[in-house]
């Protein structure tokens, strides 16, 4: 429907004034700069529209940026906590055989033993029992895990596996009270054994003559007997000496070295010759016999 009455120019009209109007600013801008006033303030109007146009952006790149910092984070975490456990059991070698390099070449008649194999593992699960001190690990037959390998952390020693699953395995600590491992003072190579009481913080060591030379603070390390645990891991170090002669023998108990009580990443360590869970009792006497001949 066409209006009765038409007011104002005509399109082409307007379209002349607008441009001529455009032609006129750009000429007055370019040569007198009249209206830098006046775009710095229209500029600072629309800044605020700016900011809030990107914001949106700036917020996904911030809460990406902190994600994969924090995974990076973690991920190196581990990996620092991995080496460093290996470089504390390193470091537990290297001291022994700095103090007792030439003792130990002279009674073992051998060169120093080569690394053994070893693996991280972490712990999954602790005993709920007061009276029964074992942790679950997740490692297990898979792995080449196998009963009664000795397992440290980086301290010194922890316990042994008890038990071997698939994927998982049982680890009984030598604070409970069916453990015992045998030990020697590192002070003068007397051999004890160091028994668990069913405290975490607690060894006792049974039928030691009066006359045996072993004092508070002495440190206690693994004898190598019985071929469970290998020769010079810390196990205790002493402390309490009772000397009562009214009793056959004296009453020595020990604090383990390790951190029982704060244990979650262990190392379990494997002999020269590893023993398999499977092994037949004629295959366990062959390397028997194979440690003698070696010996």
């Amino acid at each position: 429907m066409n209006p009765i009455f038409k007011h104002g120019p005509s399109p082409q009209h307007r379209l002349v004034l607008v441009l001529f109007c455009s032609a006129l600013l750009i000429f007055f801008d370019h040569k007198v700069n009249s209206f830098e006033s006046v775009r710095g303030y229209l500029q600072s109007m629309v800044s605020p529209l700016q900011y809030l146009a990107t914001t949106p952006k700036q917020l996904i790149d911030w809460g990406v940026e902190n994600i994969v910092t924090r995974k990076q984070l973690i991920e190196e975490n581990q990996e620092f906590k991995t080496n460093e456990l290996r470089y504390q059991e390193q470091l537990m070698q290297l001291s022994m055989l700095k103090k007792e390099n030439d003792r130990l070449r002279s009674l073992l008649a051998s060169p120093v033993r080569a690394d053994a194999k070893k693996m991280v593992a972490e712990i999954l699960s602790v005993d709920s029992d007061p009276y029964s001190h074992q942790v679950v690990i997740n490692r297990g037959a898979n792995q080449g895990v196998f009963e009664g390998q000795a397992v440290i952390d980086d301290q010194g020693i922890v316990g042994q596996v008890l038990h071997v699953g698939t994927i998982s395995s049982r680890v009984l600590l030598i604070t409970d009270v069916t453990h015992a491992v045998p030990v020697r003072i590192s002070r003068n190579g007397i051999r004890l054994v160091a028994s668990g009481t069913g405290t975490i913080d607690r060894l006792t060591h049974n039928y030691v003559p009066h006359s045996t030379d072993v004092r508070v603070g002495d440190l206690l390390v693994t004898s190598g007997l019985g071929g469970k645990y290998p020769e010079g891991y810390p196990v205790a170090r002493v402390s309490a000496v009772r000397q009562d002669e009214t009793r056959p023998f004296a009453q020595v108990q020990s604090e383990p070295v390790a951190q029982i009580n704060r244990l979650r990443y262990l190392l379990l360590l494997w002999p020269e010759k590893p023993t398999n869970i499977f092994s037949s009792k004629d295959d366990l006497a062959a390397i028997n016999e194979d440690d003698d001949i070696g010996t």
